[in-house]
């Protein structure tokens, strides 16, 4: 399950104690703006509201100082609860003696198969974000974008290579020929308001746009592109592109909603799953007392506590089942992340057997040679034929005439849009997919191959044109099988002489990219022992599973 709370962590420079000031007023402001009555705050639980408490709880010592506000917001027993925490701590040695600041905004529904509710970024961060100067490392924190000037490159660069940051950093590119301010003004300060708080926001002026991709000519970002830059960004290392996503103008201006709701899923994912300070690590759990009522009798005291206790060991009890639920989930992640590390081992060592077993028959045939008395083209350098890979996937389009194995019946629009979306290597491992199951294709017509295109991947049949079998699916889960809308998207036009509906199921696919919001998929549908062709109906953006 993808993390639905908002967290944001920031440090400060300033002192706990002024941070602290801040903090609280801000926090009582937002509260007032919500109708409730803070007056009279104090240690324990407060009634703020009818429906609302907020618990304030604070401690100084010698392993350093906190305080703690924690607000729930209960609208009806069917809506749930929306709980609101603000931390402040001073800093230890090791974090460098900053003072931090925590918040969290999560919903806890009200039933255990209900699925929690996304928490937007609330009114409060912006004012945090002003007043506290907020950062992660050295890079500022703010509550909206900042212009990168030519002569600001190097210090952007090397926040993004600092190896104590956090957060992501996101960065918007300028089109060419539009006005800077007003596409920050019309595009980026949209694209970017589910962004604050979670991720370090610039925007690159046309000048600093040429020298940034000169010094990062592995991670670019250009044409009203914008780019997430990862913590632990190698600028050296091409194939460390491929972990920062890049989105395209034409995904933005298509539909700038979704559009910044995507681009905000992989920084709030981060957030929630980046483990905390040790400053903030070492807070104990809060175990908020109820106040004891001045008036009443002692019998009247005592059902007031046992009903405040009751309804704290009821909120325990939820909190608890939250946290076995993320527990639950983060197992999930780490399964499908070995999976994914064994089909990438499976990957190489594919390869690598495969390297072996041309260097085992290039030593052969030069002994052979040898024993031929013909030394001179014995030691002669080998080399491979190189393919003509397309340029664009508009070229890819128009070159597939040349496979007689294959046929496209997916939508070429689909299609050509991946060329504003595209990363390092999705072309060539497109085009190498396409001909390997043109080869496959052809060989099947020919009855030489047994079992279905994974299969012959494995098989030394598929030396001419290998395709990594790690990326290759025959299959999809069984939950996209059998729920109606997404068994619906993989349903793929065919000709009504392949299937009488004009589609067919395509399930099996080929694995063009990841590590991206777009993450391509080609589709395809073997009609080999019928009509000896590959139907490939689909070749695009990641089509929706139960992850997306």
């Amino acid at each position: 399950m993808q993390p639905r709370g908002y967290r944001m962590v920031v440090s400060t420079e300033l002192e706990y104690v002024q941070a602290c000031g801040i903090a609280e007023r801000h926090l009582l402001e937002w509260i007032r703006g919500k109708g409730y009555d803070p007056s009279g705050v104090d240690e324990g639980r407060n009634d703020i509201a009818p429906h609302a408490t907020l618990d304030r709880d604070s401690e100084s010592g010698r392993k350093g100082a906190y305080s703690r506000w924690r607000m729930r917001e209960t609208p009806s027993a069917a809506a749930g609860t929306w709980q609101s925490t603000l931390i402040v701590r001073s800093g230890l040695e090791e974090d460098g003696g900053r003072t931090w600041v925590q918040l969290d905004i999560e919903h806890q529904p009200a039933g255990e198969t209900e699925i929690p509710k996304r928490a937007n970024t609330p009114n409060i961060v912006r004012l945090l974000l002003d007043d506290l100067r907020a950062l992660d490392a050295d890079a500022e924190v703010t509550a909206g974008p900042v212009f990168v000037e030519a002569q600001d490159v190097d210090d952007v660069i090397e926040e993004l290579c600092d190896g104590n940051r956090r957060m992501p950093v996101v960065i918007a590119s300028v089109p060419y020929g539009k006005d800077p301010d007003d596409w920050s003004s019309s595009v980026v300060e949209p694209l970017f308001r589910f962004l604050h708080g979670l991720a370090v926001l610039y925007v690159l002026t046309p000048e600093a746009q040429a020298r940034f991709n000169d010094a990062l000519e592995y991670h670019p970002v250009f044409g009203g592109g914008v780019r997430t830059y990862l913590p632990g960004l190698d600028p050296a290392w091409k194939p460390d592109a491929q972990r920062h996503p890049v989105m395209s103008r034409r995904t933005i201006e298509a539909d700038p909603r979704r559009a910044a709701s995507t681009l905000a899923a992989l920084p709030q994912r981060l957030s929630s799953r980046q483990p905390l300070p040790a400053a903030l690590l070492a807070i104990p759990r809060q175990r908020t007392r109820p106040r004891t009522p001045q008036d009443g009798t002692d019998v009247v005291q005592l059902r007031s506590e046992n009903a405040a206790l009751t309804a704290l060991l009821d909120e325990a009890e939820h909190a608890e089942a939250i946290r076995v639920g993320e527990i639950n989930d983060l197992y999930a992640e780490l399964a499908k992340a070995d999976q994914a590390s064994n089909e990438l081992r499976g990957e190489n060592e594919e390869l690598y057997d495969k390297v072996q077993e041309s260097q085992r028959l290039i030593r052969f045939l030069r002994e052979q040679l040898q024993e031929a008395g013909r030394f001179a083209v014995a030691h002669t350098p080998s080399f491979t034929a190189d393919i003509a890979y397309p340029t664009t996937f508009a070229e890819l389009l128009d070159r597939l005439g040349e496979l007689s194995g294959v046929a496209f019946t997916g939508n070429r629009k689909t299609t050509r849009a991946l060329d504003s979306q595209s990363v390092d290597n999705w072309l060539r491992v497109a085009w190498d997919g396409l001909l390997a199951l043109d080869h496959f294709a052809r060989s099947s017509a020919e009855g030489t191959p047994s079992g279905d295109f994974l299969s012959w991947c494995k098989s030394d049949s598929s030396s001419a044109f290998p395709f990594p079998a790690a990326k290759v699916a025959m299959r999809e889960s069984d939950t996209v099988a059998r729920k109606a809308k997404l068994r619906a998207e993989r349903m793929l036009p065919v000709p009504e002489a392949v299937h009488p509906d004009g589609q067919v199921f395509m399930q099996a696919h080929l694995k063009i990219g990841g590590g991206n919001t777009i993450a391509p998929r080609l589709h395809f549908y073997d009609d080999c022992p019928r009509s000896g062709k590959v139907y490939v109906g689909y070749l695009g953006p990641h089509l929706r599973n139960t992850l997306t």
